[in-house]
């Protein structure tokens, strides 16, 4: 059933978007047809001209408990007049001890240890150091090299671009960190086509990692960093035992086995954690989003005790790892992490999501004879439907997607290259998957050949300053 309620009322706008340099956007055809947001409640976005738009995104996979959620925001306010700011080298607040005790109890038995940081890039990068230096105190010095996996995603810091396997993501920087190999992709569309949850197909490409091991020896290799699901490349569910292979291969051979559940974490795949779901134990696990729901900047690593307990030794007044960052374990993340966590506890989201992951596979799956789809597939609340590319242009039959949904659709998805990303808050409803289906079923048909999507809302041009002429 399609959502009737009134619209919000429309809002001011700036007449000059050109001094914001917006990440990961294209900013010349933002800017030329902007999509402007202007406020959130529950499964809803609202633009600035005052339309209602569901978020089959989670905003960006962070808001899985859906917009507006008082009780966060109350903690939030609650917390910034209490106490605003607190510096978390050599002190602490009671609300960081409470919270990395309540992140702990949540992870797999043995996970019991929790350095906060600020963002997803920020988890992965602290996990990447983390192993080097635990190797380090272990006197084992040459195990420096990291591995990542191709179409991997671990944010946007030197490691984590890295051990990333995003072309574009990379080849703008040129070598960035030495000593780094990759893992294949575990996709392989022929095999794999119209999955619902882990494909059968793909366990053997955790094999691959013998071969690493072959060609540097073990005593060279620190860690391996992979997404349970892949994700920003266009949601990649691991093959049906390829974790466990790869966990397997990992302890054989020393080699620590980190897990960036950034995305997965927190009730993605219905279960608190994807290493719960898969019945495989990380060395370390990284997380962010989804544990403020998106209200606050904050990300983490959850690591084993003989990781941590490595690190406790030398004199007592000694700083043990150093590394942190000034808002590591803020005071409103915390607020907001804590009352965060209380949802997902009082409202069963984890449960909820796990229960709802079988229809929103079939409603998905039924736009598989939709024009120009080659592929969807499904794990948890989330799906990828891979769209055919344009012969001349790849990524241009995505981007227009993305500008027919938000514009004439009322909707608003991720699109990574021609893949469409649907990602729902987890309090979605039967009836609003319906909607979201519908609605991505008008955008692929806005996006066959011929159509030109996206071009009914430029409901204005920005202006441009005047500039000074720099001397």
């Amino acid at each position: 059933m399609l959502d009737k309620s009134p619209a919000h009322s429309a809002v001011s706008v700036p007449n000059d978007l050109a001094a914001h340099w917006m990440p990961f956007t294209a900013n010349r055809a933002f800017k030329k047809n902007p999509r402007l947001l202007a406020g959130a409640k529950d499964m809803f976005y609202f633009t600035v001209d005052g339309r209602k738009i569901i978020d089959a995104a989670a905003g960006m996979w962070c808001c899985n408990a859906g917009h507006g959620r008082t009780q966060i925001s109350e903690a939030i306010a609650k917390q910034a007049a209490a106490l605003d700011y607190a510096p978390p080298f050599q002190f602490g607040i009671p609300q960081a001890f409470e919270l990395a005790s309540r992140i702990a109890d949540l992870a797999p038995d043995g996970l019991d240890h929790v350095f906060f940081c600020n963002s997803g890039s920020e988890a992965a990068d602290t996990a990447l150091k983390i192993a080097l230096a635990y190797h380090q105190l272990n006197g084992q010095g040459t195990r420096t090299r990291l591995i990542g996996r191709e179409r991997g995603y671990h944010g946007v810091g030197f490691g984590g671009t890295s051990v990333g396997g995003i072309v574009n993501n990379r080849k703008m920087f040129g070598t960035l960190l030495a000593g780094v190999d990759h893992l294949p992709a575990t996709y392989d569309r022929d095999k794999q086509a119209f999955s619902k949850g882990e494909p059968d197909y793909g366990a053997h490409f955790a094999d691959e990692l013998e071969r690493l091991v072959n060609l540097h020896g073990a005593s060279t290799i620190a860690a391996v960093i992979v997404e349970p699901m892949a994700g920003s490349t266009g949601v990649l569910p691991a093959p049906k035992g390829y974790l466990k292979r790869l966990r397997e291969i990992t302890a054989k051979h020393g080699i620590l086995l980190i897990f960036d559940e950034v995305i997965t974490g927190y009730g993605r795949l219905g279960f608190a954690f994807a290493a719960e779901r898969y019945g495989v134990l990380p060395d370390m696990l990284t997380f962010a989003k989804g544990i403020t729901n998106g209200a606050v900047p904050m990300g983490g690593v959850l690591v084993r005790d003989t990781i941590h307990d490595a690190f406790m030794s030398g004199p007592e007044h000694m700083v043990e790892l150093t590394h942190g960052y000034t808002y590591s374990a803020h005071p409103l993340a915390c607020a907001a992490g804590l009352a965060t966590l209380d949802i997902y506890r009082d409202e069963k989201l984890f449960e909820r999501a796990n229960a709802m992951e079988p229809k929103f596979a079939d409603a998905v799956m039924s736009l598989r004879k939709e024009p120009n789809v080659v592929d969807i597939r499904t794990v948890g609340l989330t799906a990828g439907i891979d769209l055919s590319p344009r012969a001349d242009a790849p990524g241009k039959r995505g981007f227009d997607g993305l500008n027919s949904a938000f514009h004439d659709n009322d909707l608003m998805l991720r699109v990574a290259g021609d893949t469409l990303a649907l990602t729902p808050p987890l309090i979605v409803t039967e009836d609003q998957i319906g909607e979201i289906v519908e609605k991505v079923a008008k955008v692929i048909l806005a996006v066959a050949e011929g159509a030109c999507p996206g071009r009914g809302a430029a409901f204005f041009m920005p202006l441009r300053r005047a500039r000074t002429p720099v001397r």
